[in-house]
């Protein structure tokens, strides 16, 4: 995994949701948060698993809507934060957090309802093999992210201190293919880059999303998006 020493380390963990949500960083956290909530649809005493779970975020949110969710990640000192969430939030009874590798998950075969990863694959070095191994433990949805290669992240991609993997959409559909999943749904998103929004206070940033937004509901736009949500069925 790219940066797999800089995303584990304790300071990074301790300052990452400040960091990334603060700001103008605080829309990126509600449209993603809606992006996964829209696709995994009622959650009452579904058995879900997120790979890469970080600090949480995404974890604990689905924990307090009903889920019996696992979160896995390799970094203990995320892994930690997120405990932390769970436990101020009253959820920890209904969330395993689960230090792992993403490329070996230690569950059988068609194990949870939902499998998904949020900000994962971009880090991937092997995005096939890890898509494959999500594709087995679930047994109907797999929902997963990606950066794109036609699109304003290009611009600043090299300034970032793990770097990104960008995809081609014709790429994903082969990685769709591959694992052995059928494409449900598509949604394309953020034209201009995440990077732009967390460095404006939040005031300006609703203002450049309405901007955004209306680029992103044309054509060009929907070419142009810097992030793609992918809803897959097994």
């Amino acid at each position: 995994m790219k940066g797999a020493e800089w995303y584990q380390a304790d300071e990074i963990a301790q300052e990452y949701d400040v960091k990334r949500f603060s700001r103008g960083g605080r829309l990126i956290d509600r449209r993603e948060k809606r992006a996964v909530l829209e696709a995994l649809g009622p959650l009452e005493d579904r058995n879900v698993l997120e790979i890469a779970c970080g600090t949480g975020r995404f974890t604990v949110m689905l924990a307090e809507r009903g889920a019996d969710i696992v979160g896995l990640d390799i970094s203990s000192a995320m892994l930690e934060e997120g405990r932390k969430k769970a436990r101020s939030a009253g959820v920890a009874d209904h969330i395993e957090f689960l230090r792992g590798d993403a490329a070996r998950l230690p569950f059988p075969d068609d194990h949870f309802d939902t499998v998904f990863a949020m900000r994962f694959f971009h880090l991937a070095d092997t995005p096939a093999k890890f898509l494959s191994e999500m594709c087995r433990v679930s047994k109907d949805q797999v929902f997963f992210d990606t950066f794109n290669d036609r699109s304003t992240r290009v611009l600043y991609n090299w300034l970032l201190p793990m770097g990104s993997r960008l995809y081609g959409r014709d790429e994903v559909h082969r990685l769709v293919d591959g694992a052995g999943l059928t494409l449900a749904d598509s949604k394309h998103d953020f034209v201009l880059p995440y990077g732009f929004y967390r460095k404006i206070p939040n005031r300006l940033a609703d203002a450049f999303r309405t901007v955004d937004t209306a680029i992103g509901d044309t054509p060009l736009g929907t070419q142009l998006a810097s992030v793609s949500y992918w809803d897959t069925r097994v």
